[in-house]
């Protein structure tokens, strides 16, 4: 299984690897190191680093990272290869097809900023014509976690129907995220969890809160929960800080509590208009029973029925964002009925057992005997 870091690795694909190595699957985790490998290696799997700039578009450094995969294959000689996100995909399934690698899945978690300019920019659009070469295979199944990418890539040519598989997200374990009331308090809690990333809607939600402190600045609190990155669109931390008074608008960091958290919250906000796979933010938000307020965007627009489980707002719109949290936060009851919409909807569509059944089902279509 080849992901771009540890941290994602362990966040969001563990209890696939996991259910595959109780499956009889002899599982190999290939991921950078940016401090979790020993997590990764104390769940009981072989470990390996890879050399890549999850965030970079240097040639040297792509280069270097098909080589490595290359390599690794000739030396491996694994029976399917699972790479996760478009960097992985891209390299990977070109060196799995070179190696001639008898399986492959290729897992499309969203295509992220680069392809907010659409698919006919240069770089999109040479992305998707490595990828349509190197699909061209037998034994190749590609995993969609919302339609537009599925449409994206039947309209392209990059996949036929035979080698298409779906699940909604990267799921969430609905009996760890059960469903709570919201907390009785005096303030009211909208919580943002995700990198600290322009598409993100980082800053939207910041000129959200402003639009609404005089009103509210003793009634609410903002918490921001993420890391900082290098990613292009990556926000620094200097802004951060000039921007978070920490009372009323509030920055966390990275946190390892995310759970407790959305406990302690009474809305969700993410307004990103990132091209998201579906972000597992939401769905762990859904889980908790907590109402949403996010962007008509892809991927997003998976997590909310606008109107029963939260709202949906046009992407890069604060105002709109900020006149939907102030229905919200005035509105007690709305709260509590769309976040018993929304641990219904998880349960409906975002549990891990599905997921983990997928990936499993299309393991064993791609092994001998399967």
């Amino acid at each position: 299984m080849i992901v771009n870091e540890d941290r994602f690795f362990l966040s969001h694909r563990l209890p696939v690897a996991l259910a595959a190595k109780r499956g009889g699957f002899d599982v190999t985790i290939v991921t950078k190191d940016t401090g979790r490998s020993a997590d990764i290696v104390a769940a009981g799997f072989r470990f390996i680093n890879l050399p890549i700039n999850p965030v970079g578009m240097n040639p040297v450094e792509e280069i270097a990272c098909y080589r490595f995969l290359r390599n690794l294959y000739r030396a491996e000689r694994p029976d399917i290869v699972h790479h996760v996100g478009l960097k992985n995909i891209l390299w990977g399934s070109l060196a799995a097809k070179k190696l001639r690698v008898g399986g492959v899945v290729n897992a499309i978690c969203g295509l992220g900023s680069l392809f907010n300019e659409g698919v006919q920019a240069l770089i999109p659009r040479l992305i998707l014509t490595v990828m349509r070469y190197s699909n061209r295979r037998d034994n190749l199944k590609v995993i969609f976690q919302n339609y537009e990418d599925l449409s994206t890539f039947l309209d392209h040519g990059i996949v036929s129907q035979s080698q298409i598989a779906f699940t909604k997200g990267s799921g969430v374990d609905l009996d760890e995220f059960a469903g709570t009331p919201e907390p009785d308090a005096p303030v009211t809690q909208i919580i943002f969890t995700g990198r600290m990333v322009r598409e993100k809607g980082v800053c939207d939600v910041i000129r959200a809160a402003e639009i609404l402190r005089s009103e509210y600045e003793d009634k609410v609190r903002f918490i921001l929960c993420g890391r900082l990155t290098s990613h292009k669109g990556g926000i620094s931390e200097q802004y951060m800080l000039d921007h978070c008074d920490g009372r009323y608008i509030c920055w966390l960091g990275e946190r390892d509590d995310v759970r407790r958290l959305l406990m302690d919250s009474h809305i969700m906000v993410f307004p990103s208009y990132y091209r998201e796979g579906v972000p597992k933010s939401l769905i762990e938000a859904c889980a908790i029973g907590r109402p949403i307020v996010t962007c008509n965007s892809v991927g997003c627009k998976d997590v909310v029925d606008d109107g029963v489980n939260g709202f949906l707002v046009d992407p890069q719109s604060p105002d709109a964002l900020a006149r939907r949290l102030k229905v919200l936060v005035d509105d007690g009851d709305l709260r509590r009925q769309m976040g018993v919409a929304a641990r219904r909807k998880a349960e409906k569509e975002f549990s891990i057992e599905k997921v983990v059944d997928t990936h499993l089902a299309v393991y064993r279509t791609l092994v001998p005997g399967g």
